[in-house]
């Protein structure tokens, strides 16, 4: 008599390993269905961002073409327009620490400028101006547009959190720490700057 082979289903399977079967298939299957929430939620903070980040465009034209249109008004009638006051400066290290007195380096600790070629965005109030004045020989400033903020902080940006300098390369980062105040990404922080 010849050695019959046993079919798939004479073959007895162990219980153990039906119930590692059994618990691996219901963790794919929740695993799929958590990655399935996460991408529509992905999708819809996506619209949120793109509507928020068009709305802002919109804003800045207006704003730009209010502007044009006043210095227009003002040519015209044979006036001035002057602009609005700035409120914000970003103020440059570039020069390094030799034979600074005791008060200009307090103040450029005080500015969070530690090294060369260091900038951070400053509130003008009477007395950062004054801090700046002191400082002046040792850093640069200007008052920043729309252009130079977005490159700033897409190229350059760092944030800090939980103590640690961690580069602004992702909107999760963002929204995680800044959610609370309605930031969720960077054209966010862009247009609150």
């Amino acid at each position: 008599m010849a050695p019959t082979v046993p079919t798939k289903d004479q073959i007895l399977v162990p219980e153990t390993l039906l119930k590692k079967r059994k618990s691996q298939e219901k963790a794919r299957a929740e695993k799929a269905a958590e990655s399935e929430k996460k991408k529509q939620a992905n999708k819809e903070k996506r619209t949120v961002i793109f509507k928020r980040a068009e709305k802002y465009v919109k804003e800045y034209r207006d704003a730009e073409r209010e502007k044009v249109r006043l210095h227009r008004l003002a040519k015209q009638e044979g006036n001035f327009h002057v602009d609005a006051e700035h409120r914000l400066l970003f103020v440059i290290r570039i020069k390094g620490i030799n034979k600074i007195a005791p008060k200009p380096r307090k103040i450029l600790q005080l500015l969070r400028l530690l090294q060369i070629n260091s900038g951070v965005f400053v509130r003008i109030t009477k007395a950062t101006a004054e801090m700046i004045k002191v400082v002046e020989p040792w850093v640069a400033y200007g008052y920043p547009n729309l252009k130079s903020v977005k490159e700033l902080i897409y190229k350059r940006g760092y944030g800090k959190i939980n103590k640690q300098r961690i580069a602004l390369t992702d909107n999760a980062i963002i929204e995680e720490n800044l959610g609370k105040y309605g930031i969720i990404c960077i054209e966010d922080l862009v247009h609150e700057i």
